[in-house]
């Protein structure tokens, strides 16, 4: 009966950890990754699409992203997009394909970005903690009812406070090795 209950939040904890993860992807380094520049929104006759969906973007150069873009009637709505999003970047198109040159990023950069993991980080270990109240509320709610005794609830509990620790272990390991990856000059 606990088991499925168990399983459930640990499924639901790992996709917060997933998430933080393709979130991190999205801040800036010191190298061009292709992530950077995925979920840039571009408005493509008139609705809000990602990038990753009207071009393929590569990189040939640690800091050089290349876009292809399918349609070549959006290279300057996707110019401007990529201009005026927060990564701070300055797009050049020849016609045919963007470039779009990564900066070496200044110290005061630098800080912003890891102050920006951080803040992400504590998003998902709260998303984390959120999972973990709500399967308990699940657990009591099964006890109440008497579909649980008393001691295999609090089994539940502490197995519980076990994966959400080891969750969020996870997403203090990677958000530590984001800020390392972000301050290496």
């Amino acid at each position: 009966m606990i088991d499925p209950v168990l399983r459930e939040a640990e499924s639901k904890m790992s996709k917060s950890v997933d998430h933080f993860t393709a979130e991190l992807a999205t801040i800036r380094t010191g190298r061009a990754n292709p992530a950077l520049i995925d979920k840039v929104m571009v408005q493509y006759y008139g609705t809000p699409t990602p990038l990753n969906q009207l071009a393929q973007i590569s990189a040939p150069e640690p800091r050089l992203l290349v876009v292809q873009v399918y349609d070549k009637s959006q290279i300057g709505a996707i110019e401007k997009a990529l201009r005026t999003s927060e990564q701070g970047l300055n797009p050049a198109s020849d016609g045919q394909l963007i470039r779009v040159p990564i900066p070496p990023l200044t110290e005061e950069r630098r800080r912003e970005f890891v102050k920006l993991v951080r803040h992400k980080a504590e998003e998902a270990r709260v998303a984390i903690r959120n999972v973990r109240r709500d399967e308990i509320h699940r657990v009591d709610a099964m006890q109440k009812a008497g579909d649980v005794a008393e001691d295999e609830a609090k089994r539940a509990q502490a197995r519980l406070q076990k994966v959400t620790e080891s969750q969020v272990e996870k997403v203090d390991a990677l958000a530590a090795r984001k800020e390392a990856e972000v301050m290496e000059v």
